[in-house]
Order: structure tokens, then sequence, then C-alpha cells
């Protein structure tokens, strides 16, 4: 029974118009993503995406997924190490890409302006991935944004 409730609560709040507009803008936020982190030279798998999530093919960049999800996770900007098609030098545990996603930071209300600052975050990191300077720096830089867009349903 509980399952049959769930799915309805979910259908009645895909039906709200909020819900329109928050597709809308995890749509408009990936693009936005994906284009900037094109232009500053990363290569995208599919060249680049039609929905909420981006898989970014590190190989070649000297860096890997395993090494770019530590490093920005220190930063405090969260991805997900991946494997990529065609690779044939990576593993599941040390995979050649990173795919990242913008649900959450929609749902608390990042636009485009924020995205284009996040890709500019991401390509600091993985062009100097050992620097733990960099690191706390663009840390605080992700807090201070974030505090201007508090996750929905928490008080601050």
């Amino acid at each position: 029974m509980h399952v049959i409730a769930a799915k309805a609560v979910a259908f009645r709040e895909a039906i709200q118009p909020e819900f329109y507009q928050y597709q809308k803008a995890v749509i408009e936020n990936t693009l936005t993503l994906a284009t900037e982190l094109k232009r500053m030279g990363l290569r995208l798998v599919s060249n680049g995406t039609d929905n909420h999530l981006i898989l970014v093919d590190l190989c070649g960049s000297g860096v890997n997924g395993k090494e770019a999800e530590e490093a920005l996770g220190l930063a405090s900007i969260i991805v997900n190490r991946n494997t990529v098609p065609f690779d044939t030098t990576s593993t599941a545990r040390i995979p050649g890409g990173m795919r990242l996603g913008t649900a959450a930071v929609s749902a608390r209300g990042f636009g485009t302006e924020e995205m284009k600052r996040i890709a500019d975050m991401i390509i600091k990191i993985i062009k100097n991935i050992n620097d733990t300077d960099l690191q706390e720096q663009v840390k605080n830089e992700v807090v201070e944004m974030c505090k201007r867009f508090p996750v929905p349903g928490i008080d601050r």
C-alpha cells in the first residue's frame, strides 16, 4: 500500500506548475554547464547532453575520474567517477571519466550564472589536480555560493 501512496504523491507533484519550472531549470542548467565545460576544453561523451546528466571523458587530460572525484570533493563539488565508452586503459575503480548532474543545485535555485562559475571552478581543480590551496579556495567559494541558495525545506 505504501508504494501506491508514494506513486500518488509523486504523480501529484509532477503535475504542478512548479515542477515543470524546476524541470526546465534543470535542463537549462545542465546545458549551460555542459557548454561551458566543453568551451573550456573538456571532452563530453556524446558531445553534450539532452538530459540532467553530463558525462565528461577525462582520458588524455592527465587526470582520471577517481582523482577528479576526490579533488573536487575536497573543494565541496560533488561528482561521480564514471567509465566512458571505448576507454581501454581504465578500470571500474579508476575510470577515465566523471559524471555531473544539476538536479540538486537546480532545486536550490542555482541558475545559469552559477553554472558558469561552477564550470570555472571544475576546470581550475582539474587543471591543478594536486593544488590543495586551490581546493581550499574553491571550497570557500562554493560555501559562499551555497549560503545564497539554501536547501529547500531546511530553515536557516
